[in-house]
């Protein structure tokens, strides 16, 4: 069984390739032993929620989540919606990184409590950039509560 217990970011990606970048983007920065990536948004919720496979999760909550808005089972969108309706994972910083630079996603994102909407870029190393600052302004500039 895979340890949980030093997770603190959670990447919801449904897209291998971005993935990877995300992935090796947080390496550059040291973080990518503590990421876990899941493809759809049920199994995001189920990790956060320790349901289904993840029911003998043990340890804290991510302290990140990297959220993908269009994703196969439940969308980000209700992601975001359920993990902020919820007293317990309300004050998890969510971030969505999203290919989606509609206007109703971000209005509709930041109305469920976003903490920030990237748009992914699509060269290569814009995105790499990107992924990497973000990780480390959330996990290591960012002051989160206890």
């Amino acid at each position: 069984m895979e340890n949980y217990d030093e997770v603190e970011i959670l990447l919801v990606e449904d897209n291998s390739a971005d993935a990877e970048l995300a992935l090796r983007a947080l390496k550059r920065k040291n973080l990518l032993n503590r990421v876990h990536w899941v493809e759809d948004g049920a199994a995001a919720l189920d990790f956060i929620f320790r349901s289904g496979q993840y029911a003998s999760r043990t340890g804290a909550q991510p302290k990140l989540v990297l959220l993908d808005l269009k994703l196969p089972k439940v969308d980000g969108i209700e992601v975001l919606r359920r993990l902020k309706a919820d007293i317990a994972t309300r004050t998890i910083p969510i971030v969505m990184l999203t290919s989606s630079a509609e206007e109703r996603d971000i209005i509709k994102s930041y109305s469920l409590g976003v903490n920030s909407y990237i748009v992914k870029p699509v060269d290569f190393d814009k995105f790499t950039q990107t992924v990497s600052e973000v990780g480390f302004y959330w996990m290591l500039l960012n002051k989160q509560p206890v």
